[in-house]
Protein backbone atom coordinates (compact mmCIF):
# COMPACT_ATOMS: atom_id res chain seq x y z
CA UNK A 1 0.00 0.00 0.00
CA UNK A 2 1.24 3.48 -0.95
CA UNK A 3 0.08 6.80 0.45
CA UNK A 4 -0.27 10.05 -1.49
CA UNK A 5 3.40 10.95 -1.12
CA UNK A 6 4.49 7.61 -2.52
CA UNK A 7 6.00 6.20 0.67
CA UNK A 8 5.24 2.66 1.75
CA UNK A 9 3.20 2.28 4.91
CA UNK A 10 4.95 0.41 7.68
CA UNK A 11 3.06 -2.49 9.11
CA UNK A 12 3.03 -3.04 12.85
CA UNK A 13 5.27 -6.05 13.38
CA UNK A 14 5.40 -7.47 16.88
CA UNK A 15 8.85 -8.42 18.11
CA UNK A 16 9.23 -11.81 19.73
CA UNK A 17 10.17 -11.61 23.43
CA UNK A 18 13.81 -12.41 24.14
CA UNK A 19 14.56 -15.63 25.97
CA UNK A 20 17.35 -14.01 28.04
CA UNK A 21 17.75 -10.52 29.40
CA UNK A 22 21.13 -8.87 28.85
CA UNK A 23 23.06 -6.56 31.18
CA UNK A 24 26.27 -4.81 30.11
CA UNK A 25 28.46 -4.66 33.20
CA UNK A 26 31.53 -2.82 31.91
CA UNK A 27 33.15 -1.64 28.67
CA UNK A 28 36.91 -1.01 28.71
CA UNK A 29 39.45 0.22 26.19
CA UNK A 30 42.38 -2.18 26.05
CA UNK A 31 45.63 -1.85 24.13
CA UNK A 32 48.01 -4.46 22.85
CA UNK A 33 51.60 -3.63 21.90
CA UNK A 34 52.50 -5.12 18.51
CA UNK A 35 55.37 -4.67 16.10
CA UNK A 36 53.82 -1.67 14.38
CA UNK A 37 52.77 0.06 17.60
CA UNK A 38 49.77 -0.16 19.90
CA UNK A 39 46.58 -1.90 18.91
CA UNK A 40 43.43 -0.40 20.47
CA UNK A 41 40.34 -2.55 21.05
CA UNK A 42 37.23 -2.63 23.25
CA UNK A 43 36.45 -5.25 25.89
CA UNK A 44 32.84 -5.84 27.01
CA UNK A 45 31.70 -7.81 30.06
CA UNK A 46 28.07 -8.97 29.78
CA UNK A 47 25.76 -11.04 31.98
CA UNK A 48 22.56 -12.72 30.74
CA UNK A 49 19.73 -14.53 32.52
CA UNK A 50 16.08 -15.58 32.19
CA UNK A 51 15.08 -14.72 35.81
CA UNK A 52 14.04 -18.36 36.25
CA UNK A 53 17.25 -19.83 37.62
CA UNK A 54 19.60 -19.58 34.62
CA UNK A 55 22.52 -17.16 34.31
CA UNK A 56 25.73 -16.80 32.31
CA UNK A 57 28.59 -14.33 31.84
CA UNK A 58 30.90 -13.63 28.93
CA UNK A 59 33.74 -11.33 27.88
CA UNK A 60 34.24 -10.23 24.28
CA UNK A 61 36.82 -8.08 22.48
CA UNK A 62 36.50 -6.26 19.18
CA UNK A 63 37.51 -3.12 17.32
CA UNK A 64 33.97 -1.78 17.86
CA UNK A 65 31.80 -1.63 20.98
CA UNK A 66 28.79 -3.36 19.36
CA UNK A 67 30.98 -6.18 18.09
CA UNK A 68 32.49 -6.70 21.55
CA UNK A 69 29.02 -6.84 23.15
CA UNK A 70 27.77 -9.37 20.60
CA UNK A 71 30.80 -11.60 21.19
CA UNK A 72 30.32 -11.38 24.95
CA UNK A 73 26.62 -12.37 24.65
CA UNK A 74 27.53 -15.37 22.47
CA UNK A 75 30.08 -16.54 25.06
CA UNK A 76 27.62 -15.97 27.92
CA UNK A 77 25.07 -18.26 26.22
CA UNK A 78 27.70 -21.01 26.10
CA UNK A 79 28.43 -20.53 29.82
CA UNK A 80 24.81 -20.78 31.01
CA UNK A 81 24.29 -22.61 34.32
CA UNK A 82 21.18 -23.53 36.31
CA UNK A 83 21.10 -22.35 39.94
CA UNK A 84 19.64 -24.43 42.77
CA UNK A 85 17.34 -21.95 44.53
CA UNK A 86 15.44 -22.48 47.78
CA UNK A 87 12.21 -20.70 46.95
CA UNK A 88 13.12 -17.05 46.41
CA UNK A 89 16.50 -17.19 48.16
CA UNK A 90 19.69 -19.28 48.27
CA UNK A 91 19.95 -22.61 50.14
CA UNK A 92 22.71 -21.73 52.62
CA UNK A 93 25.48 -19.29 53.56
CA UNK A 94 28.51 -19.18 51.28
CA UNK A 95 31.87 -17.41 51.32
CA UNK A 96 33.86 -17.24 48.10
CA UNK A 97 37.23 -15.81 47.06
CA UNK A 98 38.12 -15.18 43.43
CA UNK A 99 41.50 -13.57 42.87
CA UNK A 100 41.39 -10.42 45.04
CA UNK A 101 37.60 -10.28 45.51
CA UNK A 102 35.91 -11.78 48.59
CA UNK A 103 32.11 -12.03 48.85
CA UNK A 104 29.74 -13.44 51.48
CA UNK A 105 26.22 -14.55 50.54
CA UNK A 106 23.49 -15.17 53.14
CA UNK A 107 19.92 -16.50 52.72
CA UNK A 108 17.14 -14.05 53.63
CA UNK A 109 13.48 -14.23 54.65
CA UNK A 110 10.76 -13.54 52.06
CA UNK A 111 10.27 -9.80 51.56
CA UNK A 112 13.86 -8.82 52.37
CA UNK A 113 14.82 -8.03 48.79
CA UNK A 114 18.27 -8.03 47.18
CA UNK A 115 20.75 -6.47 49.60
CA UNK A 116 23.71 -6.07 47.25
CA UNK A 117 25.36 -3.36 45.24
CA UNK A 118 27.18 -2.76 42.00
CA UNK A 119 27.81 -5.67 39.68
CA UNK A 120 26.75 -8.26 42.27
CA UNK A 121 23.21 -6.90 42.25
CA UNK A 122 23.02 -6.93 38.42
CA UNK A 123 23.99 -10.60 38.21
CA UNK A 124 21.66 -11.68 41.05
CA UNK A 125 18.68 -9.86 39.51
CA UNK A 126 19.12 -11.85 36.28
CA UNK A 127 18.92 -15.16 38.16
CA UNK A 128 15.46 -14.59 39.62
CA UNK A 129 16.58 -14.57 43.29
CA UNK A 130 14.43 -12.03 45.18
CA UNK A 131 15.72 -12.30 48.77
CA UNK A 132 19.44 -12.37 49.57
CA UNK A 133 22.06 -10.66 51.74
CA UNK A 134 25.60 -10.07 50.50
CA UNK A 135 28.77 -8.26 51.47
CA UNK A 136 31.92 -7.78 49.38
CA UNK A 137 35.43 -7.25 50.70
CA UNK A 138 38.70 -6.40 49.03
CA UNK A 139 38.75 -5.20 45.46
CA UNK A 140 36.08 -3.19 43.66
CA UNK A 141 37.07 -4.58 40.26
CA UNK A 142 33.80 -5.17 38.41
CA UNK A 143 35.08 -8.06 36.28
CA UNK A 144 36.46 -9.98 39.29
CA UNK A 145 33.30 -9.38 41.35
CA UNK A 146 31.14 -10.59 38.45
CA UNK A 147 33.18 -13.77 38.08
CA UNK A 148 33.12 -14.37 41.85
CA UNK A 149 29.32 -13.98 41.96
CA UNK A 150 28.93 -16.36 39.01
CA UNK A 151 31.15 -19.00 40.61
CA UNK A 152 29.27 -18.72 43.92
CA UNK A 153 25.82 -19.10 42.34
CA UNK A 154 27.05 -22.04 40.27
CA UNK A 155 28.33 -23.92 43.34
CA UNK A 156 25.01 -24.10 45.26
CA UNK A 157 23.77 -27.68 45.75
CA UNK A 158 20.38 -29.19 46.61
CA UNK A 159 19.95 -29.72 50.37
CA UNK A 160 17.95 -32.54 52.06
CA UNK A 161 15.35 -29.99 53.24
CA UNK A 162 14.81 -28.84 49.66
CA UNK A 163 14.27 -32.46 48.55
CA UNK A 164 11.67 -33.01 51.33
CA UNK A 165 9.79 -29.86 50.34
CA UNK A 166 9.78 -30.90 46.69
CA UNK A 167 8.34 -34.32 47.62
CA UNK A 168 5.61 -32.72 49.77
CA UNK A 169 4.64 -30.40 46.94
CA UNK A 170 4.38 -33.31 44.53
CA UNK A 171 2.22 -35.30 46.98
CA UNK A 172 -0.08 -32.31 47.61
CA UNK A 173 -0.41 -31.68 43.90
CA UNK A 174 -1.27 -35.33 43.30
CA UNK A 175 -3.98 -35.23 46.03
CA UNK A 176 -5.42 -31.97 44.76
CA UNK A 177 -5.98 -33.35 41.28
CA UNK A 178 -9.55 -34.73 40.87
CA UNK A 179 -9.92 -38.38 39.95
CA UNK A 180 -10.54 -38.84 36.24
CA UNK A 181 -14.21 -39.46 35.47
CA UNK A 182 -15.08 -42.64 33.67
CA UNK A 183 -16.82 -42.03 30.35
CA UNK A 184 -20.54 -42.89 30.45
CA UNK A 185 -21.60 -45.90 28.44
CA UNK A 186 -23.17 -44.76 25.20
CA UNK A 187 -26.60 -46.14 24.39
CA UNK A 188 -26.94 -47.60 20.98
CA UNK A 189 -29.71 -45.71 19.25
CA UNK A 190 -29.64 -48.06 16.32
CA UNK A 191 -32.48 -50.55 15.97
CA UNK A 192 -31.59 -54.22 16.29
CA UNK A 193 -30.85 -55.70 12.93
CA UNK A 194 -33.66 -57.80 11.50
CA UNK A 195 -33.02 -61.50 11.54
CA UNK A 196 -32.53 -62.97 8.13
CA UNK A 197 -34.95 -65.87 7.29
CA UNK A 198 -33.32 -69.25 7.38
CA UNK A 199 -32.65 -70.62 3.91
CA UNK A 200 -35.20 -73.20 2.75
CA UNK A 201 -33.96 -76.71 2.36
CA UNK A 202 -34.23 -78.04 -1.14
CA UNK A 203 -36.80 -80.86 -1.35
CA UNK A 204 -35.39 -84.10 -2.65
CA UNK A 205 -37.00 -85.30 -5.93
CA UNK A 206 -39.56 -88.05 -5.45
CA UNK A 207 -38.55 -91.47 -6.73
CA UNK A 208 -40.56 -92.49 -9.78
CA UNK A 209 -42.52 -95.83 -9.47
CA UNK A 210 -40.97 -98.67 -11.39
CA UNK A 211 -43.06 -100.11 -14.22
CA UNK A 212 -43.94 -103.80 -13.86
CA UNK A 213 -42.85 -106.02 -16.71
CA UNK A 214 -45.96 -107.53 -18.41
CA UNK A 215 -45.37 -110.75 -20.17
Amino acid sequence: MHNKKGFKKRRNFKKEPKEFEEEVIQIDRVTKVVKGGRRLRFRATVAIGNKKGKVGIGIGKSNEVTGAIQKAIAKAKKNLVKINMDGTTIPYELKIKHKSSKIIFLPAAPGTGIIAGGTIRKVIELTGIKDILSKSYGTTNKVNNTKATYEALKSFKVTPMMEKRAKKKKEEAAKAKPAPKKPAAKKDDKKPAAKKPAPKKKSEPKAKPKKEDTK
